[in-house]
């Protein structure tokens, strides 16, 4: 298939059918398809907020779950509703800070991942008297989300119930709101009953109390129109600490503050309306997942595994590199402290850093190199270019030129780079030498390279730059190969079988076998839930689907990658899981994992808008805009130390690209199409 075809906006629904109906090379059936199975679920509707609308939907029962987190808190809710509308509700707590004791089971006594966490059900629910008569809550009628769940009941008893269900964003406190409108035409009568449940434990820092607590409501006559709020709350803390006094309506307004920061910070205007929303809501995700620790503010997983620690390839390869585009500063913060924790690991014997530190820092591990020191290199250097901080540039650096020196020294007779496994941690075989652990270094060396040249080290940006030139031959010597009927990669050595993470030279820039390996990830490994992490396998891992799709949009396959976004986008915005990005499936249930939604935002900042940092105020700019689009903007990017709107233009068959600050334009050009601008200042 020529690079004509695919980049030829009308042929995109062609592709599509051509990629699901032709066989395999090598297996006589494809898999990939950029069309949705299942219809939509869920309605986009004004002001950030999606609609299940329940009383409508006809293919009951339905169950969901979602993750919100604070910084002392983080809860997995379970919503949904069975065959004749009536509400399924669970809600599993995660205190991440306070740890328990393990049992005698425990590996090695390990405090591993031993967080306090309670599951709540129906049994905590308030207890109100309608008329005298306990209140029966009607079925459901709709449920929203925009960062806060929010569930509609179908009027009962004259009265209409919606529940709001939001973390704390300061405090170990979940809280679930009731407002009761009497919907009827005469007064109604209607009382809550103060109820408290406490329990207390001993854990790892002494005791602790855990409550669930209702706000009793004396009984009151409610006239047509009028509401009474009520709640419960969830909450845990040390017994040494005072009993917190909580204002629903506070924490409620700083949840939506929250919120709104996020919804006017690098802001994706496009004629697509599922990508900007999608978009939106990866931001509430990456951002929330944020815990207070005795290490300091960290970015965590979550997942209902993974709090309170840092990980080389969650937190330091996919999420420090997109924190600085958005600008939330304790996101940058808990970035910049998991560079510093990791780089505490580096020694001068250059033995292997931890690929995690879990459970505050206290708990490193694994067992077998992940390519980490690579993850290192590339995270940190993109990080530190784009934060625009000469401060944070130079303490970083040392970090990074140890890890590309430890990189150095795994490297093969060969020229690649070798490690015991992947961030896959076993899960399929990978040789003793991966794509994914070589590509990593080579995309490291080319950005320290630019860092080097931002702080003076002229001569060492240009070894980099020599390394990374023999390393890119040596990954197109080793791993170059026709595998199945694609002229793409290998994974490794032995391998012959296709793997998801041969997107990564796309990510990197190595453009040599673009076709063949886009044709393989969407013809052999592409799903209805994105790509299997091998042919064959049922496994779906999102983060090797976000990495191809901004592969794709980087090799400069436009309309082939805005089909195949819309496809995935739509699955995980308004399908039947919703609405952020997942780690895996099956193995983790779909869960949450924040690190995820930054990933997909980078699909949009680094595919899409093509945003490579060059320097503390430079990068370079390959816009990939649809040819249906007339204009995208990027409104309100904080990185390299300003705030930047981003606006990309169609003016007849080339492209403009104006960069303005403060209402100033500072950057004004316009290109042929599929060509690169430079912009600094």
């Amino acid at each position: 298939m020529t690079t004509r075809l695919l980049q030829s906006g009308w042929l995109v629904l062609f592709l599509a059918l051509t990629l699901w109906l032709a066989p395999d090379p090598a297996h006589g059936q494809a898999t990939g398809s950029a069309v949705n199975p299942q219809p939509d679920r869920w309605t986009l509707a004004p002001e950030g907020k999606n609609h299940w609308l329940v009383a409508t939907d006809k293919r009951l029962p339905h169950n969901d779950h979602i993750e919100m987190s604070g910084r002392k808190i983080s809860a997995v809710v379970r919503y949904g509703a069975d065959a004749n509308r009536r509400l399924t509700l669970s809600r599993v707590m995660y205190w991440p800070t306070l740890r328990t004791i393990p049992g005698p089971d425990a590996p090695d006594g390990a405090q591993y991942r031993s967080y306090l966490t309670r599951t709540y059900t129906a049994d905590v629910a308030p207890s109100v008297m309608v008329n005298g008569k306990a209140l029966e809550t009607g079925p459901l009628k709709q449920v929203t989300l925009d960062g806060i769940l929010t569930i509609s009941h179908q009027p009962q008893q004259g009265l209409t119930l919606v529940r709001t269900l939001f973390p704390s964003t300061t405090r170990g406190v979940f809280v679930e709101r009731w407002e009761l409108r009497n919907t009827s035409s005469r007064p109604i009568q209607v009382a809550v009953a103060a109820r408290q449940q406490t329990e207390q434990v001993t854990g790892l820092y002494g005791g602790y109390v855990i409550e669930t607590a209702v706000t009793a409501q004396p009984r009151t006559s409610l006239k047509p129109g009028q509401s009474l709020k009520t709640g419960i709350t969830f909450s845990a803390r040390l017994q040494s600490e005072p009993a917190p006094t909580l204002s629903l309506t506070d924490e409620e307004s700083s949840r939506r503050a929250f919120l709104e920061a996020l919804s006017t910070s690098l802001v994706l205007s496009t004629p697509d309306s599922l990508l900007n929303r999608a978009f939106a809501f990866a931001k509430i995700r990456a951002s929330e997942s944020l815990f207070d620790t005795k290490v300091g503010l960290v970015h965590s997983p979550g997942g209902g595994r993974y709090y309170a620690g840092v990980w080389t390839n969650d937190q330091v390869e996919y999420a420090g590199p997109f924190f600085p585009f958005l600008g939330y500063a304790p996101a940058n913060e808990a970035s910049l402290n998991a560079y510093r924790l990791f780089a505490r690991l580096m020694k001068p014997d250059y033995g292997r850093i931890w690929a995690s530190l879990e459970m505050e820092g206290d708990l490193p591990c694994c067992s077998k190199d992940r390519g980490d020191a690579a993850m290192y290199a590339y995270g940190a250097a993109r990080f530190s270019l784009a934060s625009g901080d000469p401060a944070i540039a130079a303490e970083l650096w040392p970090a990074i030129n140890w890890a590309l020196e430890y990189c150095q020294r795994h490297t093969n007779a060969e020229g690649v780079v070798e490690s015991k496994t992947d961030e896959m941690e076993g899960r399929l075989p990978t040789g003793t030498a991966n794509l994914s652990t070589s590509a990593l270094t080579y995309g490291a060396l080319r950005s320290a390279a630019d860092l080097g040249r931002v702080l003076g080290r002229a001569d060492t940006a240009q070894l980099y730059e020599r390394r990374a030139d023999t390393l890119r031959q040596a990954i197109e010597a080793y791993f170059g190969a026709d595998i199945q009927g694609f002229h793409t990669y290998r994974y490794y050595k032995e391998h012959q079988t296709l793997r998801h993470w041969i997107c990564l030279p796309l990510t990197m820039g190595i453009l040599d076998r673009k076709e063949g390996t886009i044709q393989a990830l969407l013809t052999r490994l592409w799903t209805p839930e994105g790509l299997a992490v091998e042919a064959g396998d049922p496994q779906i891992w999102d983060r090797g689907t976000l990495y191809a799709l901004r592969g794709i949009f980087m090799a400069g396959e436009t309309e082939t990658g805005l089909a195949y976004l819309r496809t995935y986008t739509r699955q995980r915005l308004v399908g039947d899981h919703v609405p952020y990005a997942v780690e895996a499936s099956p193995e983790g249930g779909q869960a949450h994992l924040s690190a995820e939604s930054a990933l997909y935002g980078r699909v949009i900042t680094e595919g899409l808008f093509g945003i490579l940092p060059t320097g503390l105020r430079s990068f370079t700019c390959l816009p990939r805009l649809p040819a249906a689009w007339p204009e995208m903007r990027l409104s309100g990017m904080k990185a390299f130390g300003q705030d930047s709107d981003v606006l990309v233009t169609r003016s007849g068959d080339q492209i403009r690209l104006v960069v303005s600050q403060q209402n100033r334009v500072i950057f004004d050009q316009t290109k042929p199409a599929d060509t690169a601008f430079t912009v600094q200042w």
